[in-house]
C-alpha cells in the first residue's frame, strides 16, 4: 500500500487529488493538510511514502515544509505541486529535499506518473522543467533570489503577513 499526504490550502484541489490518487489500486491518501504547519505535524503520524506539497502554503511555505518533513522522515519523497515556476524556486526546493516538481497546469497529464516515479525513489520533472534546469546549469547562471537565506525569506514572508514575533517564533520552532 502506498501512503500519500496532500498539503494544499485549497480544499477543491485536495479533493481532486484524493479522487485521482485513490482511484489507483494500492494508493491511499493517509493525511491532508491545509497549511504547512499541519503538514509537518501530520507527517510523522501518517508516515507517507509520498507527500504532495503546494509551494504557496500558509503558515509555513512549501520549501520549509519540505525541509522539515524530510528531516523527520528522510524516506518520504516530496512532490512539489504548484502554479509557481522559476529557476530559483526549483533550485531552492531541490535544496530543501524535494525530488519532484509538477506544475498544476500539467497535473492532468503527469500526476500519476510523478507519484509513481517517486514511489520508486526516482526524481520526477516534466521535460519543460528538465530543460530549464539543464539550461540554467549549462549557462552557469546563479539562482536568482537575492542574498537572503531560505529561512530569512520565510521570516520576511511571515512579517509581511503581519504576524507577531511570538507567532513567527512558534511557527519556526
Amino acid at each position: 500500500m502506498t501512503r500519500i499526504l496532500i498539503a494544499d490550502d485549497q480544499e477543491v484541489v485536495r479533493l481532486g487529488l484524493r479522487s485521482i490518487l485513490e482511484a489507483r489500486e494500492g494508493w491511499e491518501v493517509v493525511a491532508e493538510a491545509e497549511n504547512g504547519k499541519d503538514a509537518v505535524a501530520k507527517a510523522p503520524g501518517s508516515k507517507p511514502d509520498v507527500a504532495i506539497i503546494d509551494y504557496a502554503l500558509p503558515m509555513i511555505n512549501g520549501i520549509e515544509t519540505t525541509r522539515q518533513i524530510r528531516a523527520r522522515l528522510p524516506d518520504t519523497e516530496i512532490l512539489i505541486f504548484t502554479i509557481h515556476e522559476s529557476d530559483a524556486l526549483i533550485r531552492e526546493l531541490l535544496g530543501a529535499g524535494a525530488r519532484g516538481y509538477l506544475l498544476k497546469s500539467d497535473a492532468n497529464k503527469y500526476l500519476v506518473a510523478a507519484v509513481h516515479s517517486l514511489i520508486n525513489h526516482k526524481p520526477f520533472f516534466t521535460s519543460h522543467v528538465s530543460e530549464q534546469l539543464l539550461k540554467s546549469y549549462l549557462t552557469g547562471r546563479p539562482a536568482r533570489g537575492g542574498t537572503l537565506t531560505p529561512r530569512e525569506r520565510l521570516i520576511v514572508h511571515s512579517i509581511a503577513e503581519v504576524r507577531s514575533n511570538k507567532e513567527i517564533g512558534k511557527t519556526l520552532n
